[in-house]
C-alpha cells in the first residue's frame, strides 16, 4: 500500500509542477508604458500579477513537499504481515 501511495504522490507533485510552470508563465504581461515628456518614444514594461505569483511559488513548494514524501515512502522498507 506504501508504494501505491508514493507513486499517487509522485503524480501529484508532477501535476502541482506543471500548474507551477503554468502560473509562472501567466503572472507575466508586457506593457507599454507612455512617455514622460513630449517628443520622446515610449517604453515597454514588465508587468506582475502577483496572485498568479504566489500561486506558482505555493503549487512548487507543493510539488516539492510532495516529492520528499514519496521518496521517504519508497525507501521505507516494508512492514512484514
Amino acid at each position: 500500500m506504501t508504494r501505491r501511495r508514493a507513486i499517487v504522490e509522485l503524480v501529484l507533485a508532477a501535476a502541482a509542477f506543471v500548474g507551477c510552470v503554468l502560473a509562472w508563465l501567466q503572472s507575466r504581461s508586457t506593457v507599454e508604458v507612455a512617455p514622460i515628456t513630449d517628443g520622446q518614444p515610449s517604453t515597454t514594461s514588465l508587468a506582475i500579477y502577483a496572485p498568479l505569483l504566489v500561486l506558482a511559488l505555493v503549487l512548487a513548494t507543493v510539488g516539492g513537499v510532495l516529492v520528499v514524501l514519496a521518496v521517504a515512502g519508497l525507501r521505507r522498507p516494508e512492514a512484514p504481515g
